[in-house]
């Protein structure tokens, strides 16, 4: 019996240029650097952005939420809160009824910044998505989704769907 993992790809599909994991790997990498173009005149990085975005929205309260939700390394995470804190966009503050706990704050100027990334964002999609039906992002939204959940049981990350 064929197992089911065993039956969408083959061996010879990933030594092609149109393999599907690279194709979402180039196509995440293009969005990102769009991203971090237009973000540039800020001086953040797409992954800092996306952290004020979470952190101001109340996604991710601390840098294990975070590092779970973007799905990268506690250090990862870590470094670019120091540089976020650094320019005094973001703060750390232990929870008052759990001092292990550090919970993370945007200062007036994070949260400033954080006001423009939805026009910001929604600029770089438009560009990006250009060509695309509202339907055919509703078709990717339903795919990625559905790749998503199937994080769950691999990587016990949450399965919710990420904003644009």
């Amino acid at each position: 019996m064929t197992d089911f993992f065993d039956s969408l790809f083959s061996e010879q599909q990933y030594q092609s240029a149109d393999c599907v994991g690279l194709m979402l790997a180039r196509a995440r990498n293009m969005v990102a650097k769009s991203m971090d173009t237009a973000l540039a005149e800020y001086d953040i990085t797409h992954a800092q952005g996306s952290i004020l975005w979470m952190v101001a929205n109340g996604k991710c309260s601390t840098a294990t939420d975070l590092a779970r939700e973007m799905m990268i390394d506690a250090a990862s995470t870590t470094r670019m809160i120091d540089r976020l804190e650094k320019r005094k966009l973001i703060v750390r503050m232990p929870r008052g009824d759990d001092r292990r706990v550090i919970n993370l704050r945007l200062t007036p100027g994070g949260r400033n910044l954080a006001e423009k990334l939805p026009a910001i964002y929604a600029r770089v999609m438009n560009l990006n998505f250009a060509g695309f039906t509202t339907e055919e992002v509703g078709q990717l939204r339903t795919l990625v989704d559905k790749l998503l959940a199937n994080s769950t049981p691999l990587h016990g990350c949450r399965s919710e769907r990420r904003p644009d």
